[in-house]
């Protein structure tokens, strides 16, 4: 893997790699602070409508993988807690306001070689608002499960075929 830091944030001399805890790691030369690379924690709402189809949003221009459709999602705010982040990324991508309700799956999402996220993807019903897409959205659909349009994240494809095999049970 690249290495993609290079200085200390705490005191800003240069990290180097060191072998600690069973793998390598970069540490600060000067004040010994161990610098993790943690992955980013991603929220993402898993709503249904009335006729049983999925929720989806079409990623707008300005953004990565534009044009392609992925499930309502987006990343944590560092002071916010996970349910209060879902409602926050759905109701700016949507204008829906959602409930969630329980945890459908995690999964790591290792597509963009550069930034290791983990997902979290619950199950939520809307609460109120009127669906329109904004913020990091063009577009919003219901589509059906077995027919989705070109998904962004490979790990949306691997829910929605979670979805799919827990509703033929």
């Amino acid at each position: 893997m690249q290495q993609r830091f290079h200085f200390c944030p705490v005191c800003g001399a240069q990290l180097t790699k060191r072998y600690l805890t069973g793998r390598e790691r970069l540490v600060c030369g000067r004040c010994g602070r161990v610098h993790y690379e943690n992955p980013i924690v991603g929220v993402a709402a898993i709503i249904f409508n009335e006729d049983g189809k999925i929720l989806l949003v079409k990623r707008s221009p300005n953004i990565t993988f534009p044009g392609l459709w992925c499930i309502p999602c987006g990343y944590l705010e560092y002071d916010e807690d996970v349910r209060a982040g879902i409602v926050r990324e759905v109701e700016e991508e949507t204008n829906l306001i959602i409930e969630p309700l329980e945890v459908f799956t995690a999964h790591s999402n290792f597509h963009n070689p550069k930034q290791h996220t983990v997902g979290i993807w619950f199950l939520s019903k809307v609460v109120s608002g009127n669906p329109l897409a904004g913020d990091d959205a063009s577009e919003i659909g219901w589509f059906d499960l077995a027919e989705p349009p070109t998904l962004a994240f490979p790990t949306d494809k691997l829910v929605l075929k979670e979805l799919l095999q827990k509703r033929q049970k």
